[in-house]
């Protein structure tokens, strides 16, 4: 048995599992801030300078208040419901590609906790996983207000899971591989003459803004924030819950709008890929293509706050219609023409 290699894996399950609650932390920051910037308001900024360390009194605060689990609940289904959501959302980040690989005493080190030839099926089946955590949260509370919302929430995400899939096909389709680090890989070739620039995105336009779309329906953000939309459902699947089992619901969807940002910035845009990596030496490539993914990881957080604070919205139906009437049919055409482009050229 390899004990480095199993030492190696530890270190980076840990770095990635802390960089993953801290990011999903001060996400709550970030998003009070651009919510601000577009209010023309100044944000938080009583706690430590520039209100730097308000995440850290939420975070307090979720934990001093008082734990309740009501009467009539479920009560060992009603502690599962928000932990199967949390541990769904940290463990996609397994399969990630977070760079290229690093040369550390005379050892190659792979920035990846586990290179699965399946890792798009891995990530769907977490994915779906998610829904029951929700699900068994807004039941297991015996709130009418609660199931309704939970109702919602797994049909949502089960409806915009197809398209999603549908639009994720075409990838596979393209790469000939299930493998994330495949995926990212194959996108460092040139195009247009330049050098890490075969993004999917140019190739897969139509792919890319549907899996954008489902990507907000799935995390349930703006404007298809529909399971917890407080003027029809008080708080959604999570009325009943306080104290840190709420935390870890609004703690989830950060993690999720984390993940799904590296999702979308490894898929169609590069990952850790950009122009003039291959002319960095050793480890610089590594280090180098690992801060690019970051930074284009964060541009997609801004996008999802930028848009949460811009657009109306939908109502319920318009939701289920977008994901069934539209959505679906799209990805199914757009995988069809990428199979005939793939026959013909």
């Amino acid at each position: 048995m390899d004990w480095f290699f199993i030492l190696e894996k530890a270190i980076l399950i840990i770095i990635l599992f802390s960089l993953t609650l801290f990011i999903a932390m001060y996400e709550t920051y970030m998003e009070r801030k651009v919510a601000a910037f577009l209010q023309d308001r100044v944000g938080p900024d009583r706690a430590g300078p520039f209100g730097i360390l308000q995440p850290l009194a939420d975070g307090g605060k979720m934990f001093f208040k008082e734990d309740f689990i009501p009467n009539s609940s479920e009560k060992w289904l009603f502690i599962l419901g928000p932990g199967i959501a949390m541990f769904t959302a940290l463990m996609t980040s397994a399969v990630i590609p977070w760079g290229t690989e690093l040369h550390l005493f005379g050892r190659t080190i792979s920035l990846q906790v586990a290179d699965v030839n399946i890792g798009v099926l891995y990530i769907m089946g977490f994915v779906s996983i998610g829904v029951y955590g929700i699900m068994i949260g807004g039941w297991s509370s015996n709130n009418k207000y609660s199931l309704m919302g939970a109702i919602r929430a797994s049909s949502q995400m089960i409806s915009y899971e197809l398209a999603m899939g549908l639009s994720l096909i075409a990838i596979v389709m393209m790469s000939g591989s299930l493998s994330l680090k495949d995926i990212a890989a194959q996108q460092s070739g040139s195009l247009m003459g330049i050098e890490g620039f075969h993004w999917n995105v140019f190739l897969q336009p139509l792919g890319f803004l549907i899996f954008l779309t489902c990507a907000f329906a799935e995390t349930n953000r703006a404007p298809f924030d529909l399971p917890e939309c407080e003027s029809e459902l008080i708080g959604g699947y999570h009325t009943e819950y306080t104290s840190m089992k709420l935390g870890f619901f609004l703690f989830a969807e950060y993690v999720n709008m984390f993940i799904s940002s590296t999702l979308i910035a490894t898929i169609y845009f590069g990952g850790y890929n950009f122009p003039g990596l291959h002319y960095l030496p050793g480890n610089w490539q590594a280090l180098a293509g690992t801060a690019v993914l970051f930074l284009k990881i964060l541009f997609f957080i801004f996008f999802y706050m930028w848009v949460r604070w811009t657009l109306p919205r939908f109502r319920y139906d318009q939701l289920m219609h977008l994901g069934w009437k539209v959505l679906i049919p799209l990805a199914v055409l757009n995988m069809l023409l990428t199979g005939a482009w793939m026959t013909w050229f």
